[in-house]
């Protein structure tokens, strides 16, 4: 195991698991508490400005470090809004890749080593213009030349420099947030009292194990459920699309790159697999070497880590695409729209 990997599990079992570690990091938590804090009261009196594109904004983040299911949410979102006549776009940091000075527009055969995987993801399932860039302000205003009516920001909850007309943030029901304390020693990069501002919380039932991540919400704040359904698996090279169930019964090696490998593979298992656990740290690249084993077992894997093995030869290796389902969208989606027709 690498020394991010082994670092990341670390941090993951303080977070998550109850462990007592976590005071060793706590002064550290304080430090990084002030400056979120100034760095909030900034912006909030007009010490540092945010700045607006000649596009309404839609921000869509977490709280907490790690995958809470943003990503599809954010391909669900821009569907929604194309389907009701909008013209979205996606701007994303491009995590996982190397991107130069310049905002990069994705399309769905760009090179996920300078875009990143989920750049490319969101172009291939979206249908929508994406575009990249660390500068969220750069990428958006690079988008609003495209045409588009509406940006669609894939993370940034903190990226106060670029202002936005509606936020939503995105809460893993599995996890929720962890121990409550701030990064390092918790997974949260923000205070909670933070969501009493979000337009919208989104959470993701899929794998509901406790119902803390519901009591930690401000009293008054819209929740909309969703759930991550997959019922299929697709070759890498998407030449054949198998269910799930031929796997019902059978041990299948289980590989994830994603914020919370856990869910995945407990995914798989709820299909009847008995699943070996292979979890890798974040957008990490996976390699032939990763995804060969001493046996002749079927290989799944994340829809999002597919994007990064396309080119791999690998017999019986596969992965699942999914898709997300939300709890009566209909008035909270009408109340977006206007939002966004009113501020455009």
């Amino acid at each position: 195991m690498s020394r991010t990997a082994t670092t990341d599990s670390f941090l993951q079992r303080i977070w998550y698991e109850s462990s007592a570690a976590y005071w060793i990091l706590l002064p550290f938590s304080w430090l990084f508490a002030g400056l979120v804090s100034i760095r909030r009261r900034l912006y909030q009196r007009g010490v540092l400005n945010g700045i607006r594109i000649n596009r309404p904004v839609v921000v869509v983040g977490n709280m907490t470090v790690g995958g809470t299911g943003k990503t599809p949410v954010t391909i669900w979102l821009a569907r929604q809004l194309k389907d009701r006549g909008m013209n979205p776009g996606i701007i994303s940091r491009g995590y996982g890749g190397s991107v130069g000075h310049d905002p990069l527009q994705v399309s769905p055969d760009s090179d996920p080593a300078i875009v990143g995987d989920e750049a490319v993801l969101m172009a291939r399932r979206s249908g929508c213009h994406v575009v990249v860039h660390p500068n969220r302000v750069r990428a958006a205003q690079d988008l609003s030349m495209l045409g588009v009516d509406v940006v669609i920001s894939d993370d940034g909850l903190q990226h106060y420099r670029l202002a936005r007309e509606y936020e939503i943030a995105v809460i893993d029901g599995t996890r929720g947030f962890g121990n409550g304390h701030l990064l390092p020693a918790g997974p949260l990069r923000e205070p909670l009292s933070r969501l009493a501002s979000v337009d919208r919380a989104i959470l993701n039932k899929s794998v509901m194990r406790s119902e803390r991540a519901l009591s930690d919400l401000p009293e008054g704040l819209p929740v909309t459920e969703f759930y991550l359904k997959g019922t299929s698996a697709r070759s890498l090279d998407d030449s054949e699309d198998v269910s799930l169930e031929r796997f019902a019964g059978k041990e299948v090696h289980g590989v994830a790159a994603i914020g919370n490998p856990g869910r995945f593979f407990t995914f798989l298992e709820s299909h009847g697999m008995q699943v070996i656990e292979h979890a890798f740290p974040d957008h990490a690249k996976l390699t032939e070497e990763d995804l060969r084993y001493d046996d002749d077992l079927d290989v799944l894997m994340t829809e999002k880590d597919a994007v990064k093995c396309a080119d791999l030869k690998i017999d019986k290796c596969w992965y699942v695409p999914v898709r997300v389902e939300v709890d009566q969208p209909q008035d909270w989606l009408d109340e977006l729209q206007e939002r966004l027709s009113v501020n455009d």
